[in-house]
């Protein structure tokens, strides 16, 4: 009960000094002017001070004069607190026109009014006079990003400018088309866009900064991740190509196009060869394995053309008939001098030996 009384009065003094324009330190002047498309998205960063790190911070509306506190997560709306960065960012998904106005990063003071801090007035248009292609972007420590605005034609006289939200320092485009910052390039195409080139990044230029032309401002976050020898080299390459695109008077986005291709081609192509390499190492094997199957198989029909058949009998072969008598002769043994014939039955299909006329023949079976 006592919680939810602290809370009405803490509303109710909320509305109070909205009211009657105390204590905020508003001043009816929006310290950024934002446009923004139709069933968009946007991500504001509000910085506060390190001495309110511990207390509780809030978006604010003047619009439903109701305040969404850090660390809440709603489905069009969430407001995110970074202690260790001294800012919390706010997140408003599908925008709608009616949600045009004034919204305000605040901080809850015990026994004190609340504290305005960093207010943003929202600008929701179908088409918008300022805009980012994209709203975040990453870098490398070494290399370079690049960050492309447009602006409607009605700003085409307004002076361009890429500051940064941590100490509002801002960057301006000069008639050479080159900041004074030796990092930091920018170009105006002079009818609807500029370009701004952040080269040789540190990590500490990490953080939020925003397009400007006239009084419209987008915010952008910059991430600068640490970097490899090989990616060093690499962001210098692609540095190098930018320059030389810009100098040959090439569009830039025809560069980035063939960063991007290169970067995809690299690998697909190590892909082919892996897999080319691998086709070849089965195809190999394949064929080794093949041979020496056909080389085992020639071994056996060779084997088995050189042993003979057995028991094989073609109708066709000559037949030689002999008659065996295993009676005792009458006539007493022959002369040892006497020429001798001895046959051997075999199991061969021919047996073109004829006994010798008037001779006598023996014949023996040999045994198998």
């Amino acid at each position: 009960m006592v919680t939810c009384r602290k809370s009405a009065i803490f509303y109710t003094l909320i509305c109070f000094f909205r009211i009657f324009g105390a204590g905020w330190g508003y001043t009816g002047t929006a310290d950024h002017s934002l446009s923004l498309k139709t069933e968009g998205s946007v991500t504001v960063p509000c910085h506060y001070d390190r001495k309110y790190t511990q207390q509780r911070k809030f978006w604010y509306s003047d619009i439903d004069n109701w305040p969404t506190f850090t660390n809440t997560t709603m489905r069009n709306l969430s407001v995110i607190d970074f202690p260790d960065q001294s800012l919390f960012t706010v997140t408003m998904r599908e925008l709608k026109g009616k949600q045009s106005g004034t919204y305000h990063c605040a901080v809850e003071i015990d026994g004190q009014p609340a504290k305005d801090f960093l207010s943003y007035y929202l600008n929701i248009k179908p088409v918008p006079d300022l805009s980012v292609v994209n709203s975040s972007v990453t870098g490398q420590e070494g290399g370079n990003i690049r960050v492309q605005c447009f602006y409607s034609s009605g700003y085409k006289n307004e002076l361009k400018q890429w500051c940064r939200y941590k100490d509002k320092r801002c960057y301006t485009v000069e008639k050479t088309d080159t900041s004074q910052n030796a990092s930091v390039q920018i170009s105006d195409d002079g009818s609807k866009s500029f370009s701004v080139v952040m080269t040789g990044l540190t990590e500490s230029d990490s953080g939020w900064y925003w397009c400007s032309v006239g009084d419209k401002h987008v915010p952008v976050q910059l991430t600068v991740t640490a970097a490899t020898s090989t990616t060093a080299t690499l962001s210098e390459n692609a540095i190098g190509t930018t320059r030389n695109v810009e100098n040959n008077n090439i569009p830039t986005g025809i560069a980035e196009r063939e960063n991007k291709t290169l970067s995809v081609w690299l690998p697909t192509s190590a892909a082919v060869l892996l897999l080319m390499a691998l086709i070849c190492v089965f195809i190999w094997r394949w064929r080794k394995t093949f041979n020496k199957e056909e080389s085992k198989n020639q071994m056996i029909v060779r084997n088995s053309a050189m042993t003979p058949e057995t028991g094989s009998f073609n109708p066709k072969d000559s037949v030689v008939y002999s008659t065996i008598n295993d009676d005792k002769p009458d006539t007493p043994s022959p002369d040892p001098n006497t020429e001798m014939t001895y046959s051997t039955i075999t199991d061969l299909p021919e047996c073109k030996e004829q006994s010798p006329a008037g001779g006598t023949v023996y014949s023996a079976i040999a045994p198998h």
